[in-house]
């Protein structure tokens, strides 16, 4: 009878222990659902309508929403995005072709980010552009080189 009561307190305890945890994992994925791209410096992307659009693939800004044009000048060049809302827009690029930049690839239709891929010899650059709050911001730009 003793033995039992032995092994009631800490079997009482891991019972504690494994509830606390499964509610503060719960908090967790509850937290970052939420909160979602907001974590990562994303702004919300406007209402579930507008979500579900860009998933998609048919979207369409609304033209009452105002549109705000920025330029992002990195080594390759110049990329110029617009936000109208939550909708990112290509508008140009401009690899500085003097210094042997060239576009690969450029995302001009609206959509939650646009990318661009530049590329110099064995050297490429993506940039992705989203909206955040309705500005344009660069969410990564990533660099590499490729094998030989």
């Amino acid at each position: 009878m003793s033995s039992r009561r032995a092994w009631a307190r800490p079997a009482g305890l891991v019972a504690v222990w494994i509830v606390v945890a499964a509610v503060a994992v719960t908090v967790g994925v509850v937290a970052v659902t939420r909160v979602g791209a907001t974590l990562s410096d994303r702004g919300p992307l406007g209402n579930q309508a507008a979500r579900n659009d860009l998933r998609e693939g048919r979207a369409s800004p609304d033209p009452a929403a105002p549109m705000v044009e920025r330029t992002f000048t990195e080594e390759f060049g110049e990329i110029d995005v617009a936000c109208q809302g939550a909708f990112a827009i290509g508008l140009d690029v401009r690899p500085d072709e003097a210094q042997g930049w060239r576009t690969i690839s450029f995302e001009t239709e609206p959509d939650d980010d646009i990318d661009a891929v530049f590329a110099k010899g064995d050297r490429s650059i993506e940039i992705e552009v989203f909206c955040n709050l309705g500005e344009p911001a660069v969410s990564e730009v990533e660099r590499s080189t490729l094998a030989e």
